[in-house]
């Protein structure tokens, strides 16, 4: 790790939380896989252990700090052998909880972010609908007052924790005719009429993860369920994505050094013609080039990071990270998997989970292309 970017308790929570990692989830990771499914106790043991406490209000039970526990918690889990349980634990804990934090009111914060950062209740992030993904600004879902309520109609998808969330916080329109300016965020919780989880998607990776389609039929909730601003939604979504694309990008680059490790370890003991195949040229040459990407991914991410606690403008480069580590992680993966040759495609070789798990992240967050555009746009194209 770089000691330029992290400070010594930075450096005492990474290395308790590797330790919970390695002792508490790696073993138990291929039964859940077998399962797709892991246990919601996760969430309260994360929480009990001070792993979701990190650079959220001590007022509200956090442990203060900034961004960078987060990122740290993103990079251990990527060693956890389930790139679900990464996900379901991470999207609390670095998507979520970060919305409470800077945007709720104290009410709110007392009744979502503090549970949460126990482990107690578990957050979701509602914006993704069947025809509008990256297009944040063409959700359907409305949100209009009646007295003092709001009444939520529409459909979400592709919600990570969807199916067993206690609380949403859902992009919803609530001036249409305003386009993305008339974006507010709601939270509705768990229980609530006429919310409901039509089904548990089913996916390529992520298995243990609950991926949930929800539908909202007139659905009620008090005024003071809205997040932050009215018709100020699709701004604090932006600013949401700076620490999930962040926190992609960093823990890309973990899954893309655990991979090559794995790797590196099985090319030193596997045998073809008489010697390691990791002392064929072609071979070496393939784990230089995967460490040179690694590594140009960690510097371009962490200095995003480092933009990004310093509070400077870091659009750009949160952009750029992204794309070069999430798409560096699905190609080393798969450099992996021919290292391995047949036994790579074999589901009982981590790589190819590795894989699968990996390749959502080019997409989920904003894909490349979106990601791309941001920076076009910045550029003054």
């Amino acid at each position: 790790m770089e000691d330029w970017l992290f400070e010594e308790e930075h450096r005492i929570f990474r290395s308790q939380l590797s330790r919970w990692v390695a002792k508490e989830l790696r073993p138990q990771a291929e039964e859940w896989e077998r399962q797709e499914t892991f246990p919601l106790e996760l969430y309260r043991r994360a929480g009990e252990l001070g792993f979701l406490a990190g650079g959220y209000p001590e007022a509200y039970g956090g442990a203060g700090g900034d961004f960078r526990y987060q990122v740290i918690f993103s990079e251990e889990l990527a060693y956890c052998g389930s790139g679900g349980v990464r996900a379901g634990l991470g999207l609390h804990q670095y998507v979520a909880l970060p919305a409470i934090a800077g945007f709720g009111t104290s009410e709110q914060k007392e009744r979502f972010l503090a549970p949460g950062i126990r482990g107690e209740k578990i957050g979701a992030y509602a914006v993704t609908e069947p025809d509008a993904g990256s297009d944040v600004g063409g959700i359907r879902t409305r949100a209009v007052r009646d007295g003092d309520f709001w009444v939520i109609n529409g459909t979400k998808t592709f919600i990570t924790n969807g199916v067993r969330a206690d609380f949403c916080i859902v992009a919803c329109k609530t001036d249409p005719g305003q386009g993305h300016k008339g974006i507010s965020q709601i939270i509705v919780e768990k229980g609530t009429p006429g919310f409901q989880v039509a089904r548990k998607l089913d996916k390529l990776g992520w298995r243990t993860s609950d991926t949930g389609e929800l539908v909202f039929e007139e659905v009620r909730v008090p005024l003071g369920n809205l997040l932050g601003e009215e018709n100020r939604g699709f701004y604090q979504i932006m600013d949401g994505f700076q620490t999930e694309r962040l926190s992609m990008a960093v823990g890309a680059v973990a899954m893309a050094q655990h991979c090559f490790d794995l790797t590196l370890d099985y090319a030193k003991k596997r045998q073809a013609f008489g010697r390691p195949i990791g002392s064929f040229q072609v071979t070496r040459h393939k784990f230089a080039d995967m460490l040179i990407e690694i590594e140009a991914a960690r510097q371009l991410s962490y200095h995003a990071l480092r933009l990004f606690i310093q509070g400077r403008e870091c659009r750009k480069e949160v952009a750029m990270a992204k794309v070069l580590a999430c798409e560096m992680a699905v190609r080393v993966a798969d450099i992996c998997i021919q290292i391995h040759g047949g036994y790579g495609y074999m589901m009982e070789y981590e790589v190819q989970r590795i894989w699968r798990d990996l390749r959502i992240m080019p997409i989920g967050g904003g894909t490349s292309e979106i990601q791309k555009e941001i920076i076009g746009n910045l550029l003054g194209l």
